[in-house]
């Protein structure tokens, strides 16, 4: 269940960033955005880690900074894989997933405090 709801709010976030970012981001519809959240899971989960491991030496050189470009590039490749989710080049995928990640990020860290101050 936990699964699913990250899913669908990360639809909802990703469906509307693409109505922000009109000018490089493009999703056809909701159902799109839900097929994107659910490739990028899997990507993330799979395809990212090797990646990460991949590219340890460039990471370490700019301090992390590498992994957004790592980012950038799962978000690329979703659009190779996704019909109707289109991303006008590497900048637009960079800001696409560097707002995705910030937005998720605030929406669970606000979900696992909510469940810390619960369980106390």
């Amino acid at each position: 269940m936990k699964f699913i709801m990250r899913v669908v709010v990360t639809s909802i976030i990703a469906f509307g960033l693409s109505y922000i970012l009109k000018a490089g981001v493009h999703m056809k519809d909701f159902w799109t955005a839900i097929i994107v959240a659910i490739v990028l899971a899997i990507l993330n989960a799979i395809l990212k880690p090797i990646l990460i491991l991949l590219t340890l030496p460039i990471t370490f050189v700019t301090f992390g900074l590498f992994l957004f470009v790592i980012n950038a590039c799962m978000i690329l490749l979703a659009e190779k894989v996704v019909p109707g989710f289109v991303v006008d080049g590497f900048w637009w995928a960079l800001l696409f997933s560097l707002l995705l990640s910030i937005a998720t990020s605030l929406l669970y860290k606000e979900d696992n405090v909510q469940r810390n101050e619960r369980d106390q």
